[in-house]
């Protein structure tokens, strides 16, 4: 197995030189190591020219996940392709994980990032929609079989959030296999903030309508969904004012944004599911462009 890792890092250059460490520390010598770096401000792009044990700098000028995952991908030689986020630090035993899964017949591995708080409770927990079964991960930690992520052409780049649940919906579509494994640890260096404003519901619900839309079309399913997860979210936000954390009027406006993202991700996600018709259902993937890449240091 030759392992590729692509770090995405973005103004966290103490918390990458811990990752880049571990990974030192605990993989192969012959672990290709990539780094996507950008649009950091904070010296990144120094401290990683002068390491020794990474491969590639990639320099992105779009702060998109997806982007830099997509640009991480193209430079990866590689056969097994792992994406970590660069505030993370692999635990012992991560690499061996890998390893083990993806010698059975699993074709994505994915596993826990511990001192993150997070409020997804259905990772690794396969899940039915629409007749098919869906096994969400984080693409801050996971690893996938090469000929998987040729097949997706990668990640769906029209979205700011939530790339890797339209992920996880392709990849059942496709009909490869998701393991969870608990030895593929990772410790995140920075904890979330927590709480939700106003952008990040729009974003959220945007990308929600988006992925379900594409990769189901206009059923039911669809609908049910997206209005469940409103009301679920409705009634939060009604807690949340008596509790005095927000006021009625944010709360209208909150309810106002999402509806509009609503919209808008449901169109633009007809439109994609139109504008590529194959299983693998990705019109923005990455053989669609190839300017990704600001600047790139290669070192192999």
């Amino acid at each position: 197995m030759v392992l590729s890792v692509v770090v995405s890092t973005l103004n966290d250059r103490e918390q990458l030189l811990s990752c880049l460490d571990a990974l030192t520390e605990r993989t192969p010598p012959r672990t290709e190591v990539i780094v996507v770096n950008g649009p950091s401000s904070d010296g990144t792009t120094g401290v990683v020219r002068e390491r020794t044990d990474v491969d590639v700098l990639v320099e992105i000028s779009e702060r998109s996940p997806n982007v830099s995952r997509n640009a991480g991908l193209e430079a990866a030689t590689g056969d097994i392709v792992a994406f970590l986020d660069g505030a993370c630090t692999v635990e012992p035993g991560w690499y061996d994980a890998i390893e083990r899964s993806l010698e059975t017949e699993v074709d994505i591995v994915s596993g826990p990032i511990t001192g993150r708080k997070t409020t997804v409770d259905d990772l690794g927990h396969t899940r039915t929609v629409a007749g098919r079964s869906v096994t969400p991960f984080d693409a801050d930690n996971v690893a996938f079989d090469r000929t998987v992520l040729d097949a997706l052409d990668g990640f769906d780049e029209y979205l700011d959030v939530g790339g890797d649940r339209d992920c996880a919906h392709r990849v059942a579509g496709l009909g490869f296999e998701v393991d969870w494994c608990g030895e593929m640890a990772v410790r995140s260096e920075i904890e979330a903030d927590g709480g939700t404003t106003q952008s990040e519901w729009g974003s959220a619900y945007r990308s929600l309508s988006y992925r379900l839309a594409k990769n189901y079309g206009p059923r039911p399913t669809v609908l049910i969904r997206t209005v469940a997860s409103a009301v679920r979210d409705g009634v939060f936000g009604v807690r949340r004012i008596f509790s005095g954390d927000v006021t009625p009027t944010g709360w209208v406006s909150d309810g106002i944004e999402v509806l509009t993202n609503v919209a808008c991700g449901a169109r633009d996600g007809l439109r994609a599911r139109y504008a590529d018709r194959s299983a693998r259902r990705n019109p923005n993937g990455i053989s669609v462009r190839h300017d990704r890449a600001v600047r790139l240091y290669d070192w192999r």
